[in-house]
């Protein structure tokens, strides 16, 4: 079937327009694909253009515009987060239970800067309770760990100009709040990557996987 697409009197295929609909809800919302299966061929359908907007097809046949909009709005809301934005930062939270509230923390290395935002949510003194961030490959936690603790807390119990470390966050105690950040470039792709809290005995509770993602 040929349609009129109301422009200079050109002539469109009915079978390019379905194609040319699922191409235009691609490109103006990535990572969305939508299925024209259930689309009568012989459909009559005309579209038009927006300035400055994508393509907006305009159905003769209601149900079909309804129907559109609905597949474009569910698409969306199962969208994560992280594929509608670039999510440069993460909110880490630890306790007096020793517990961080994280296991892992997705780095997006597209970012030019990550942040790690630590907040103490216990009520210990960071003299009895102190925690802090420290991020370095896994193979380098423990003797990176044991280091830290001769280093002290006036270091924040990490060794003064360890090049083991990539960034690491000043101790805190409980109600306290700090954070960490750093340049995802300079994580190796193809290492593994651990956050842990440095403060003496922590670390076997308190540590996780830091992946660098896509």
């Amino acid at each position: 079937m040929e349609v009129d697409d109301g422009r200079e009197g050109r002539v469109i295929d009915g079978g390019s327009t379905l194609k040319a609909i699922a191409v235009a809800g691609a490109a103006a919302v990535p990572g969305v694909a939508i299925s024209m299966a259930a689309v009568p061929e012989d459909a009559a359908q005309t579209w038009r253009k927006e300035p400055e907007r994508p393509c907006v097809y305009v159905w003769n046949e209601r149900c079909l515009v309804m129907t559109l909009r609905a597949l474009f709005c569910l698409s969306l809301l199962s969208m994560s987060p992280a594929a509608l934005a670039s999510k440069c930062s993460v909110e880490l939270e630890a306790n007096d239970a020793m517990r961080f509230n994280l296991s892992t923390i997705e780095v997006d290395r597209t970012c030019a800067d990550f942040e790690i935002r630590l907040r103490h949510s216990g009520r210990l003194p960071k003299a009895a309770m102190g925690h802090n961030v420290v991020i370095v490959k896994s193979a380098d936690l423990e003797a990176v760990d044991a280091d830290g603790i001769r280093a002290g807390a006036a270091e924040n119990h990490v060794k003064p100009g360890d090049t083991r470390v990539v960034a690491f966050s000043p101790l805190i105690g409980g109600g306290e709040t700090a954070s960490v950040r750093f340049n995802p470039a300079r994580l190796d792709r193809a290492a593994k990557y651990a956050f842990f809290c440095s403060f003496p005995g922590h670390s076997a509770l308190m540590k996780g996987e830091l992946k660098l993602v896509p």
